[in-house]
């Protein structure tokens, strides 16, 4: 399965774990392929440079710079293209441009905009918990 993680489930997987961060074990298990643009790799990094972070990615003993050099190595590049607005949030149009692009069948998020789109082009829109769910169903 093609799928796009939005900002918000990268930063959850680095910093805290959970559902989150198993959907980026299942990229590194190849039980899904993760697909990103340089939008939202700038995005990330932006998030992760707060302040309001700092002492959490020193708690978890990483880098932004490891941890920006690690997701480039799990999720496979993008180039986007411009389309017309969906969403109220410039941001999450980006995260829709990069599913289109990659020919994704799933985003995963918890941005409750974005949730609302599911599905958006026959693209599902689910957190990261319903996506491990959906993973976990024999295939037919």
């Amino acid at each position: 399965m093609r799928v796009v993680a939005d900002t918000n489930t990268v930063l959850s997987a680095f910093l805290w774990g959970g559902a989150p961060a198993e959907v980026l074990t299942a990229a590194r298990e190849q039980r899904l392929t993760l697909f990103t643009s340089a939008t939202l790799i700038a995005e990330l990094e932006d998030v992760l440079a707060r302040e309001k972070f700092a002492a959490r990615i020193s708690q978890v003993g990483s880098t932004i710079t490891e941890m920006i050099a690690g997701y480039r190595a799990l999720a496979h590049l993008v180039r986007t293209t411009a389309m017309a607005p969906v969403s109220r949030d410039p941001d999450d149009d980006q995260v829709l441009a990069c599913a289109l692009a990659a020919d994704a069948g799933l985003i995963v998020t918890r941005d409750k905009d974005l949730r609302t789109l599911d599905p958006f082009r026959d693209i599902r829109i689910l957190s990261a918990r319903e996506a491990l769910a959906l993973l976990a169903q024999p295939r037919a």
